[in-house]
């Protein structure tokens, strides 16, 4: 190939680029020959590339061709970049070249204002600082650990376009696994995303190119190019020179014995410039001393070389190294006696260069090591001035030995090996950690993208492979791969079943992925262990002058140096010998990496004082500071001198000083200080609900601590025990407290405290503790048992006496559980509660209650209400066919959707509707007859009266039983609900006996459920979310290959991102659209609207949620409820909304946005329940599949209450106020005893005497509880008063005003706040209140309130919303809007506003017509449009408006022509308004 590219003329170089381009090669009008070869390939297509071309040879030039293809390709009309849509990583093998190459980078590209920023162990970026940089150029370590974590960089991975590697040729030396690893896990994802990610190899003339093309996937015949030594822009002679010695020759005579040879080549050389490499730094000014020396005795050269000297390296001030580079590049010195770093950190070319000596010291290893092949080509690279030179010159003095090495590899004939053996398990590990392997198979696949499984399959012998034996070395990679399992098991690293092949991560595994540490801890064991004699000195000197701590092992041993050498560290000692600044550099480096490490085991271990001292030490590392330093240490602007005087305690010295007074002070302040405040409430006997509120107590400063937030540890610890029972990190807020919901076990007899921790995770000194305290706690009373399910003889439909009833039912016998209450709930009247799992058939059991009603009572009417909308609606449909039109019974809708007149009410035999509308209906039971014929109240999910709109529930079966008293006629009372803990409390507030309670255990189902709860680690939603993808996919592979499956997300964004990452699952297997079970399916396809979900379902994958179409959404779930798509990803309201069982249910994540709180909080438990309820299909199941994913630090609580019933507390004590508010506007309430009665008959009184420490009762004596209630009551009293709402007049009567009344109605505006305000909805908002006409606060856009303002804008202005769920969200606003708005009309009358009753009626009308006050009034008529408006002026005549009628659409035609033929007087009118 070689040979070949010679044959190619100079004058074919290609011209530089005149595109944008062209101005980031300031100064060259041509590519040299190598460049205009690759030019067509590097800048006009996409292939992977592999450059394999001498040092020298203008390789960074190509690099930036494909960086400016990439850039093309995200370039807008107009010439706009979008920035945000791509990311370049250019892998440089060293930290010096990195910020070489981000500086050549960054000039080369500022023009475009493209950012380059270096991300290496020294340069660490913020995320907010990765997201804002387009190319990072980082380490191939760096770059592995970003992308081997499976939360936290999911989104920066999954953007990148371009990866470069630099130095491919590295993958024969020890770190070459960490660049297979990266390549192989690259070319997976672009496997399996399906998305383009290209790769550029740079490397050396390599002597097997070929198996290094193939391993990158590059395609020989486009994209590799191979140049060999020929190509050089300046050719090279090299010198081999060996140095026969044998050992007992001493070390001088060997020293000078090189000196001379070097004095021999500088005399060649003497008019140029020469550079000498050594391996050291003190050696750096030895050689030069030297050769000083030598050059005196030479009378010719004496006057030349004594000032023409000079020196660098590493240890050197920064300005005299730039000194030393400005007058070599200048010619003012002759020989630059250096370190290897020069050779990779700045581009200082010379005529000749020198290798004194290939011994190096190697800080990894603590001993001298051979100097790579990959420093001599770098360092050969220097030889030769392409501006001055027709040739270079490289000598390499080594031992005789050693020659033949070195001539072998620089002369390229032996091919390059991989070593990946060496580290195969640990980049096993990492990949079992990322979630990619996942068992055996997976893995053997994933080795076959390793350079390894190239040169293995090309040269077998090297691996000890008998290749005909195993041709496709599929054996062989099981074996390897079963072997290194084996040894991870065994370290407890991963859990490795070897009958099923399945390989899971553990907590030790992920922390070991996480922070780098090798398998047999190498890093540990290879801290340097030789302590050498001319060490022992200085050590002693560090260990009297630097260490705080006794140093075990002291001076002679290794481990003791590696303490002494940390010691030194920390305490910023001084060192002088180079072996000791090369170790403390190592130690340094890598302590602060193992000491996290440590600090997370122990975390997860439980072990608290360990878990503390392992957070300090990290501290101490990275502060550099004894923890018992003074804490303002950690402040820059405060001078030694003022930290020891504060230390010595001499503040009286300054606070005479006003300026450093000031500024202590305001340290001092800085320092992050935690207030914690703990809520306790016991669940149950066993386990403890903690709210805890974390409050900011210091001064934040953005430049100390950081806009986004302080990262803080939190933990809870048994001091008896020596146990953390609960942990978790946070970020602390600079703008408002923290609230942290979690739970914690609690055990028989009650310890007598546990103390909450919290420990920042930066800031030595800052932490708190809080204690709760246990010596008053009152654990709840035990649960009775549950309801046993009889062996009960199947009872036949036949049994209701109804041929009508009968043929309502496709099935011809009850289930066990409706067999056993079928005779209390057809034949008594007797309130019942009936807890059973979903899918039980309770919907049936309603039913029987109903048909009671309709036999025994036919003019009374039956009320069953829903806590959902959906749920209504869904009852609707099917009871408007069964029941309507087969039973000829009138069924009414009543929601704040459907609210129809009162003569449909009180016609209506059966009423369905939710817990609001319902309360807000029997408010006024007195003037409402239809409400006094209610015979019988359906509730269905009463178990929701332990969650936020409990207390309305809780109010509408009082005020039932407050009805049934005062009319003297029974309402029987039907609760459903799935199992509870403490079924016998809600029956007894219910009012049922024995008789009437039914609560079966959760196991009572009629298809068995299995569950499985997998823990997931890591702070943060959404990359958490990103990791629960891939164990998604294999849950439906194993539980439901070809069934039926539900997977619900938090929000529709989730359910988005999850198809899309399903489908790039799917593409990897042999048939990705195996989940869609239809032929005929892109006549359906093309009827659906949405651009995402028309992807998805061609995959079989449906979504559903509130902000798609009607009919798409119809459409969805006709294909899943047919079998049509397997898949189907919902929100969470689709598991109350629609009966839809699938055979495996998926709960990815418990969490969802709260956007009152701004913040992730967990379901209630009843949701989670109810959504593995819809799992089994009763008629094709015997058996239901639920998996549900969780954080880590909930697994232990999901696994508790999966299992058991769990118990309903009452949620009324919050929202008191307004009830009580309701009832004294409605009469039923008139004094305090009045509002004390009304509570006895809540079941927040029930539970109070029951649960008391929940409720922070402290006794549950007589005089205990009223006092409490006597308190509860003033309180809530003095609220309304203080509102406005009601007045106490002195006989203790309450007097309700008239904006009770109002307020009663319209429950304040405060209902806009839980409107929710999504991820990057502020910006969104920003955006549209640019489009709209009347200003907001610019600092609310995060505001519920002002998201509100904007969409009632938007409303009237008929402006575009952003997106879908704009205008659900606008649904929400306007259901309210009108409520709000009669509210505030009543009460502007009641007060006598003129002006403000208009301004509230005009508002009334806006939000009805969705028109501006000044619009014109012909814009509310259907089918008109602002254009149309110039054809009804009042200057033009009716010839001229019936002439331009043709420019209107039909329908205003007729509406014109109706108006003109109503005469001159109506038309003046309109035209008027």
């Amino acid at each position: 190939i070689g040979s070949s590219i010679l044959n190619i003329d100079k004058k074919t170089t290609h011209s530089v680029t005149h595109d944008r381009g062209s101005s980031l090669h300031t100064g060259r009008n041509q590519y040299n020959r190598i460049q205009s070869i690759v030019f067509e390939t590097a800048y006009n297509t996409n292939e992977n590339l592999l450059i394999c071309a001498p040092t020298g040879a203008g390789k960074t030039n190509i690099a930036m061709l494909t960086v400016l293809h990439e850039i093309r390709q995200h370039l807008q009309p107009g010439g706009v970049i979008k920035k945000d849509e791509f990311k370049i990583v250019y892998v440089a093998p060293m930290k010096a070249l990195a910020a070489e190459m981000t500086n050549y980078f960054s000039k080369r590209l500022e023009p475009l204002g493209v950012t380059v920023k270096e991300l290496t162990g020294d340069m660490q970026l913020s995320k907010g600082e990765i997201l804002r940089t387009q190319m990072l150029v980082t380490t191939p370590e760096k770059w592995d650990v970003v992308t081997r974590k499976s939360v936290g960089d999911v989104a920066l991975t999954q953007i990148v376009r371009l990866l470069i590697l630099d130095e491919v040729h590295l993958l024969h030396e020890d770190r070459g696994p960490v660049l297979e690893s990266l390549v192989a896990r690259t070319i997976r994802q672009v496997e399996s995303t399906q998305s383009m990610i290209r790769i550029l190899g740079l490397s050396a003339t390599l002597p097997n190119y070929l198996d290094v093309a193939s391993f990158l996937h590059v395609n020989p015949y486009i994209g590799l190019f191979f140049f060999d030594s020929r190509f050089r822009p300046v050719p090279l002679g090299q010198t081999f020179v060996g140095i026969k010695t044998n050992n007992k020759v001493n070390k001088t005579y060997r020293n000078h014995t090189k000196l001379d040879q070097i004095n021999i080549m500088l005399l060649g050389v003497f008019l140029s410039q020469v550079m000498v490499f050594v391996h050291a730094r003190n050696a750096t000014v030895k050689t030069a001393m030297g050769l000083s020396e030598i050059r005196s005795r030479n009378k010719q050269m004496k006057g030349l070389f004594p000032d023409g000297f000079g020196i660098h390296h590493a240890g050197m001030l920064r300005s005299d190294r730039n000194l030393m580079e400005s007058m070599f590049s200048k010619g003012y010195l002759k020989v630059l006696v250096c370190t290897a770093t020069l050779a990779w950190g700045v581009n200082l070319p010379a005529h000749a260069v020198i290798i004194k000596g290939t011994q190096i010291y190697d800080a990894k290893r603590g001993s001298v090591v051979d100097l790579g092949i990959l420093d001599v080509m770098q360092i050969f690279g220097r030889a030769g001035r392409p501006q001055f030179d027709k040739y270079g010159e490289g000598t390499i003095i080594t031992t005789h030995d050693k020659l033949s090495h070195y001539l072998t590899l620089l002369t390229q004939q032996n091919p390059i090996e991989s070593q990946f053996l060496d580290s195969l398990a640990d980049n096993l590990n990492a990949e079992v950690a990322l979630g990619t392997v996942t068992n055996v198979d997976e893995a053997v696949k994933w080795l076959s993208y390793t350079y390894l499984y190239v040169r293995m399959r090309a040269n077998p012998l090297v691996y000890g492979i008998n290749h005909k034996m195993d041709p496709g070395l599929e054996l062989h990679r099981r074996e390897l791969v079963m072997e290194s399992s084996r040894k991870l098991d065994k370290a407890r690293m991963i859990r490795f079943e070897e009958r099923t092949g399945y390989l899971a991560c553990t907590d030790l595994g992920r922390t070991a992925s996480h922070f780098y540490i090798k398998y047999n801890t190498i890093e540990v064991q290879s801290l340097p262990t030789e302590v050498r004699d001319e060490e022992m000195e200085e050590l002693e000197q560090m260990l009297c002058n630097y260490c705080e701590l006794h140093a075990a092992g002291g001076v002679e041993n290794g481990y003791g140096k590696v303490n002494i050498l940390l010691q030194t560290y920390i305490g910023r000692g001084e060192v002088d010998s180079f072996s000791l600044i090369s170790d403390l550099s190592y130690v340094a480096q890598n302590a602060a990496r193992i000491m996290r490490a440590l600090f997370e085991i122990a975390l997860r271990k439980r072990w608290p004082a360990m878990t503390y001292r392992l957070l300090t030490l990290c501290k101490v590392i990275d502060k550099r500071l004894w923890g018992f330093a003074h804490p303002l240490r950690q402040f820059p602007n405060l001078s030694h001198v003022v930290l020891n005087r504060l230390e010595e305690k001499k503040l009286s010295h300054m606070l005479h000083h006003v300026n450093i007074g000031l500024t202590v002070k305001q340290c001092v302040h800085q320092i992050p200080a935690i207030t914690m405040e703990a809520n306790i409430q016991p669940i149950t006997r066993t386990v403890l609900r903690v709210r805890l509120v974390i409050t900011p107590d210091f001064r934040w400063n953005d430049q100390v601590h950081g806009s986004v937030g302080e990262p803080w540890w939190l933990w809870v610890e048994d001091p008896l025990n020596d146990h953390i029972y609960h942990s978790e990190y946070f970020l602390l807020q600079k703008k408002q407290p923290q609230h942290v919901v979690f739970t914690i076990p609690i055990f028989e007899p009650l310890p007598s405290q546990y103390y909450i921790k919290a420990v920042s995770d930066r800031w030595l000194g800052a932490e708190a503790i809080c204690i709760i305290n246990f010596q008053n706690l009152i654990l709840p009373e035990r649960h009775p048992p549950h309801t046993e399910l009889l062996d009960l003889q199947p009872l036949p439909v036949t049994a209701l006496g109804n041929p009508e009833y009968e043929s309502l039912y496709k099935f011809t016998h009850f289930n066990p559980i409706q067999t056993q209450i079928f005779h209390t709930l057809y034949h008594t009247d007797t309130n019942v509660l009936l807890g059973a799992p979903t899918g039980s058939g309770k919907t049936i059991a309603a039913e029987m209650a109903m048909f009671r009603v309709f036999n025994k009572y036919p003019s009374a009417k039956v009320v069953y209400i829903a806590p959902l909308k959906a749920l209504v609606r869904e009852r609707i449909e099917d009871w408007k066919i069964r029941i309507e039109e087969k039973l000829g019974r009138k069924v009414v809708e009543l929601t704040g959707d459907v609210t129809p007149d009162m003569r449909a009410i009180a016609q209506a035999d059966l009423i369905v509707t939710t817990p609001e509308k319902w309360d807000g209906v029997s408010r006024s039971w007195q003037n409402r007859s239809y409400v006094q014929k209610v015979a019988i109240l359906i509730i269905d999910e009463i178990h929701l009266l332990g969650e936020d709109r409990g207390p309305v529930l809780e109010v509408i079966v009082s005020r039932t039983n407050f009805i049934s008293s005062h009319t003297s006629k029974s309402v029987r009372v039907v609760g459903l609900s799935t199992a509870l803990a403490n079924a016998r409390d809600l029956a007894d507030w219910l009012g049922i006996g024995q008789v009437g309670l039914f609560n079966f255990r959760p196991s009572v189902r009629p298809v068995p459920l299995e569950v499985h709860i997998h823990g997931f680690p890591g702070q943060h939603y959404c990359p958490r979310m990103a990791s629960m993808n891939k164990p998604t996919f294999q849950a439906i592979r194993s539980h439901s290959p070809a069934k039926p499956v539900l997977i619900f997300v938090s929000s529709r964004r989730q359910t988005r991102l999850t198809a899309l990452d399903l489908i790039a699952y799917l593409a990897t297997e042999d048939n990705p659209k195996q989940w869609l079970h239809q032929d005929e399916r892109e006549d359906i396809i093309a009827t659906v609207r949405d651009s995402n979900l028309k992807l998805t379902l061609a995959f079989g994958i449906g979504m559903h949620h509130a902000g798609l179409h009607e009919r798409d959404r119809k459409t969805v779930e006709e294909l899943f409820v047919n079998c049509k798509i397997q898949v189907l990803i919902a929100t969470s309201t689709l598991a109350w909304g629609v009966n839809f069982p699938a055979h495996l249910v998926v709960v990815k994540g418990t969490e969802y946005y709260d956007g009152k709180s701004r913040r992730y909080v967990d379901y209630p438990i009843t949701d989670v329940l109810q959504m593995m309820g819809r799992a089994g299909r009763p008629q094709f199941d015997d058996q239901g599949k639920a998996v549900i994913l969780v954080q880590d630090i909930k697994k232990d609580f999901y696994k508790k209450f999966l299992y058991e019933p769990f118990p309903v507390e009452s949620s009324l004590l919050a929202v008191l106020s307004d009830h009580l508010n309701a009832e004294i506007a409605a009469g039923t309430i008139s004094s305090k005893q009045d509002a004390m009665d009304y509570i006895t008959w809540t079941y927040f009184f029930r539970r109070l005497v029951m649960n008391p420490s929940y409720y922070n009762l402290e006794d549950v004596s007589h005089k205990s509880i009223n006092k409490f209630l006597s308190s509860l009551v003033e309180k809530s009293l003095r609220e309304l008063e203080c509102s406005y709402c009601m007045e106490i007049k002195e006989v203790c009567l309450c007097v309700c005003l008239c904006v009770c009344l109002c307020v009663s109605y319209a429950n304040d505006a405060e209902e806009y706040a839980e409107l929710p305000v999504r991820h990057n909805e502020d910006q969104l908002n920003s955006q549209l209140a640019q489009q709209l006409p009347l200003q907001v606060n610019p600092h609310s856009f995060d505001s519920a309130h002002t998201k509100t303002h904007l969409l009632l804008q938007a409303h009237f202005s008929h402006a575009p919303v952003p997106c879908s769920d704009y205008t659900t969200d606008t649904k929400t606003v306007l259901d309210n809007a009108i409520r709000v708005c009669q509210a505030m009309l009543d009460v502007a009358a009641n007060e006598g506003w003129l002006v403000t009753a208009i301004s509230i009626c005009n508002l009334v009308q806006m939000i009805v017509q969705g028109r501006w006050l000044d619009d014109s009034a012909f814009l509310t008529l259907p089918h008109f449009q602002q254009h149309h408006l110039y054809l009804f002026r009042y200057s033009m005549k009716h010839e001229a408006v019936i002439h331009s009628l043709h420019l209107l659409s039909e329908n205003i035609e007729k509406y014109v022509l109706y108006i003109l033929s109503d005469g001159h007087d109506r038309w003046t009118c309109l035209v008027l308004q």
